[in-house]
């Protein structure tokens, strides 16, 4: 699986477990995604893809680097899907 698939599997784990917010963004907390037996399944480096889609400005999270049980309780945003209304028309 390359990156762009493994982000794109992430962000499916993150809908799954996380909490619709209000504005199209689901929160989860790395506690949460660490410790589902489905992501152990399918990510060999958690914290690798995590950092790879924070890279690429899909989700947002706090540090650069999160430890188990450390950071069980930090935070990650999925950010809400960029519609076509969000997207500038070019002149």
């Amino acid at each position: 699986m390359n990156v762009e698939e493994e982000v794109g599997r992430l962000k499916e784990e993150i809908k799954r477990l996380g909490t619709p917010q209000g504005d199209g963004s689901y929160k989860v907390t790395f506690g949460m995604l660490f410790n589902d037996d489905r992501c152990a399944n399918i990510f060999e480096a958690l914290v690798g893809t995590l950092r790879a889609a924070k890279k690429r400005k899909v989700l947002t999270y706090d540090g650069e680097l999160l430890l188990q049980g450390v950071h069980d309780n930090v935070e990650i945003i999925l950010k809400p899907e960029a519609t076509s209304s969000d997207v500038p028309l070019k002149s």
